[in-house]
């Protein structure tokens, strides 16, 4: 294996299947391609090389495996009690709430955000709007879904203790876990590429947790600038807990809670 097999291979999936390699970290591209080498079966980055070329399926598989997929429901129990007391503040005010999943993966955090807002009844569900985006298709496909297999390395049963009436919101049957009707209909998702697609616009909280630690640091800022951009003069952003907002953007964003890394637009948001 050598650099120069590892870099065709980034360069293939960028140029020919428009995935932007250049904007992530090389551990973790390498981490996720070396995986499809051991699951294919292939003799090193070369061999992979030509395998990618010649099987479009393969060519899905990659996609799906380079998107960043790890979540869950109610992920960090502290950060969603965070994101309540946002929730309740927001429906202090008239007009509607809207929230942003941002790099949603499968959904589950979308859904998340919905099942919290019927279950508090200080928050006005029947006025709340949640958009899911993802840049992958197929985790997008699954969101959509919103049905999720138990297996034996994620607990969603116990990620749904959050609740108080799980059962409520997601029910069991066939060995996999729906997502009831009422959650669902606060909830949709689209396609979108954080890095290279245009901000969104009008919303009251964004979360875009985890995402940024798999992100070249040199994008970071951009990300962070279409997501304070997509966001109310007086809105919220969350991000992950091992995640900070770098110095250059201090200027426009004010820290609300700083353990749970949930900010606010600053007065000074020029940037």
């Amino acid at each position: 294996m050598t650099d120069v097999g590892f870099e065709s291979i980034c360069s293939f999936v960028e140029d020919e299947l428009e995935f932007a390699t250049s904007h992530y970290n090389d551990s973790y591209l390498d981490r996720r391609i070396s995986s499809r080498i051991r699951r294919t079966g292939s003799d090193g980055y070369d061999d992979y090389h030509e395998l990618l070329a010649a099987d479009s399926d393969e060519q899905e598989a990659i996609l799906d495996s380079l998107s960043i997929n790890v979540t869950g429901f109610f992920r960090n129990p502290d950060v969603w009690e965070g994101i309540r007391e946002v929730l309740v503040t927001l429906s202090q005010s008239p007009g509607s709430i809207h929230v942003w999943s941002a790099a949603c993966a499968d959904g589950r955090e979308t859904y998340s955000i919905s099942m919290l807002a019927h279950e508090d009844p200080r928050i006005d569900a029947s006025d709340l709007f949640v958009l899911g985006t993802d840049i992958s298709p197929p985790a997008l496909e699954t969101a959509r879904a919103g049905v999720y297999e138990q297996s034996r390395t994620t607990d969603i049963e116990g990620q749904l203790d959050f609740l108080e009436s799980p059962e409520e919101y997601v029910t069991q049957r066939d060995g996999a876990f729906h997502v009831t009707e009422t959650p669902r209909e606060n909830v949709t998702f689209q396609r979108h590429d954080l890095i290279n697609d245009q901000p969104k616009a009008g919303f009251d909280l964004v979360i875009c947790r985890n995402l940024f630690i798999y992100i070249d640091p040199s994008y970071k800022a951009p990300i962070l600038k279409t997501l304070g951009r997509s966001l109310q003069s007086d809105g919220y952003l969350v991000i992950g807990k091992a995640e900070t907002i770098p110095p250059e953007l201090k200027s426009l964003f004010a820290v609300h809670d700083g353990r749970l890394r949930i900010y606010t637009l600053a007065a000074d948001d020029s940037v």
